[in-house]
């Protein structure tokens, strides 16, 4: 599965709302998308809750997994963006 490693752009990290923006965007791509922190095991990017589980604060890297470039691409950005402004 083809996969971006990224920074965590969130002032604060992948809290309650970054993780929501990206498992809206996750569901909405319609295909599957993970995330995970080095040594970890993937979760769904489509659960704000699974995503909040990573722990990933500010600077973490984050690797997004999915078949789909597109979505892959979209998600990436997403983790990498302060979501907090």
């Amino acid at each position: 599965m083809p996969s971006k490693t990224v920074i965590v752009g969130s002032s604060i990290g992948l809290h309650a709302r970054p993780a929501a923006i990206i498992a809206e965007a996750a569901v909405n791509a319609g295909v599957p998308v993970t995330l995970s922190v080095d040594g970890g095991e993937p979760v769904d990017a489509g659960s704000a809750l699974m995503i909040m589980t990573l722990g990933a604060g500010n600077g973490a890297e984050v690797t997004v997994a999915s078949d789909d470039e597109a979505a892959l691409a979209t998600i990436a950005e997403l983790v990498q963006k302060d979501l907090d402004a």
